[in-house]
Order: C-alpha cells, then structure tokens, then sequence
C-alpha cells in the first residue's frame, strides 16, 4: 500500500518524457521504469545466450541487451530473439551494417555509440532497416568514445560534450523523422555521468536510459550505480536502467530491483527489513536472512517481511510489513501477520514457518489480483 498521499515527503516526480516501445515493453511516458542486463556469452553460442537470457528474465528482467559485433553473431542473433522471453536490444560498434542485419534478425532496439557507429549516411541506412523492422534505437553516448571533433573542441570527456554528442545524433533521428529511440549519457565517474544525465533530462523529452559504465564488481560497482542512478531516479530522471557490473548478468538485475525497490518506484518480490544484528539478538539474524534471501527467490509478488533480532526496534518494524518474526527470550520469538502479533515460534522452526507464511500471503494477494482483474 502507498502511503505517499499523506506522506508527501516520499512522493518522486518523474520527469515527463514521451513513451517508446521495445518490442512489447513500454519505455518511457508513465510506463514502470524497466530494468535490463547485457549477457556476457559469445553471441555465436545461441545455446547459452539463450540460456543466459533465460536466467535474466526469471530474476525479473524486463528487456536484454545482446553485443553483435560480426556476421556470425548476427546470424545467431535469429534464433536468439526467437527463444528469448523478453525483447533482446542489439548492441552495434563500428560496424552499422550489423545494425541492419539485427534490425532484419528480429532485434527490438539497436544500440548504436554516436563515437564509432560513422557517419550521417551509415546512421541513415540503421535508421531505414529499424524503420522497416519495426525497430527503436537507443543512443548509446559514452564518455569513453566519444567522437574526435568533440574531443578536440573539450580538450577531454566532459559532460557538456556528452550531451552534444547525444544531440547531434538526435537531431540526426529526427531529421529523418524517426522518433523511436530513447538516449544515455554514461560514464564511469559517477558525478560526470549525473552531471551529463541532468543536462540531458533538459534538453529532450526522449526516454531516458540509465547507467553508471564500468562501475566494477559486485559490491564496489552496485554501490557507484546506486549513489549515481538513485540520485538521478530520486530527481524524477531515468525510465529504464542497467547496473553495469563485473559479474553474473542476473546479479545486475537483482541489484536494478534493489535501487529501484528502495525508492519506491519498483516493487517486485519480497522486501526483507533485517537489522545489522548485536548482542541483544535472540537468534542469528545475518545466517536467518541469508537463507530466507535463497529460499524466498522464486516469490514474484510484493511484499514485505522483517526479520528483526529483538524487540528493541522489531515490534515497530513488524507494524509496517507484511510478515514479520522478532526474536525475543528462551529460544523463541513472535511472529506478526499484517502488522499484529499473531503467535510466538521456537526459532528452530523460524525458518521454515516464515517461508510458509510468505509463501501463503503471496497467494492471497495473487489470487486477490487476479479476481480484482476479472471483476
């Protein structure tokens, strides 16, 4: 339940951009902002991408994006788009024919770089192929290839030369009267790419693409994504992200839901509120919740569930969630449904009874959806 109507203070007003379509997913206007991942597999093994894709989309991607660098790739590409369950963006350098051979393999979007795609003719003949094949494009500006002129006119990456470069290339879409494509400024340091994202969000209405590039592993780069993209989602800029991290593509769309999931502007599966824990704690709060995290993966539905390890803060914790369990003395705790205490449970059973609980509450609020639908 929102309680943003009396409690302003949490609202964020995203900015208004209009809307495109990426294959069947909605970018932009008052669409959800989407999540995306990139797959890490050669593109020529369509068996693995496949898989690969696969695995994104059970954690909730909404959108893939596939690198396309030859001819080989671009044949696979076919099948790839064929078996993926979700619109699969090819991502094109260098070569803008490989633009047109994934437009023609069934591509939903074409990334194209306005540093190394070429010049306005090779840009017109993407723009032809994504016309015909019912294709958007997204300009993909990085700080790190940026055009030579823009290089010579900044003396360095900038962000004033980032958005140039995302305008020029713009002005070349709509020149050609084509308005299907979204844009992203991106760069590893985290205050250029904000910087650049804000004068972006001023110049276009197009959607924008989100991301911090290159950001590192799993802990340093999640944390650089979430400092630069929550920011930047907090003013209201952003309708689709990537969280770019040196490591498995599900873990970028977990960590996507997470940034999004903590400002309110995405909710998918199961919320875990959990203390640090401390000497108070009436069990082992950091093993309880790292198994719940494993064994609560495969709940789709919103919810929320506190995990508190005494009654310091977890009486007040539990009144705001959906499932909670706070540890208390002798071995056992309390168990609150819907915000109430509802019974005590030895710990030993902690486990196991809270994952019934949550699995059970995720059904009535299925089973709630769908007969509101049909009504």
């Amino acid at each position: 339940m929102s309680l943003n109507h009396i409690r302003p203070w949490r609202n964020i007003y995203r900015r208004k951009s209009r809307q495109i379509m990426v294959g069947n997913v909605p970018v932009g206007g008052d669409a959800p902002i989407s999540v995306q991942t990139m797959t890490n597999t050669l593109t020529t093994d369509a068996k693995a991408t496949i898989a690969q894709i696969q695995a994104a989309a059970d954690a909730g991607a909404d959108i893939v994006r596939v690198s396309v660098p030859d001819v080989e790739s671009s044949k696979a590409l076919k099948q790839i788009v064929r078996e993926s369950p979700v619109p699969i963006v090819a991502d094109i350098h260098f070569h803008y024919k490989r633009g047109i051979e994934a437009a023609e393999a069934g591509a939903a979007c074409l990334r194209i770089n306005p540093g190394n795609i070429g010049d306005e003719k090779r840009v017109k003949e993407v723009i032809k192929a994504a016309r015909d094949n019912n294709c958007s494009i997204r300009i993909g500006v990085n700080a790190g290839s940026l055009e030579k002129h823009l290089l010579d006119k900044y003396g360095e990456p900038c962000p004033d030369a980032m958005v140039e470069s995302g305008l020029d290339h713009i002005k070349i879409l709509q020149d050609n009267d084509f308005h299907e494509f979204k844009i992203s400024c991106k760069a590893s340091d985290v205050f250029m790419a904000a910087a650049a994202y804000q004068q972006l969000a001023e110049a276009t209405d197009a959607p924008i693409h989100l991301g911090i590039t290159e950001a590192g592993g799993l802990i340093s780069g999640t944390v650089k994504s979430a400092i630069g993209m929550g920011n930047l989602l907090w003013m209201g800029i952003g309708d689709t992200i990537r969280v770019s991290l040196s490591a498995d593509p599900v873990e970028e769309v977990k960590m996507g839901f997470e940034i999004l999931k903590s400002l309110g502007l995405r909710h998918r599966g199961v919320n875990i509120i959990s203390c640090p824990s401390c000497a108070r704690q009436g069990f082992d709060v950091i093993k309880t919740v790292e198994t719940l995290e494993k064994r609560l993966e495969h709940i789709k539905t919103p919810m929320s569930l506190s995990i508190i390890g005494c009654v310091v803060n977890g009486p007040g914790e539990a009144l705001m969630t959906d499932v909670g369990f706070t540890g208390g003395g002798a071995g056992a705790g309390m168990v609150y449904l819907a915000g109430k205490q509802s019974h005590k449970l030895d710990n030993a059973k902690m486990v196991e009874h809270i994952v019934e609980q949550v699995e059970a509450h995720a059904a009535k609020l299925d089973a709630e959806a769908k007969a509101a639908e049909e009504a």
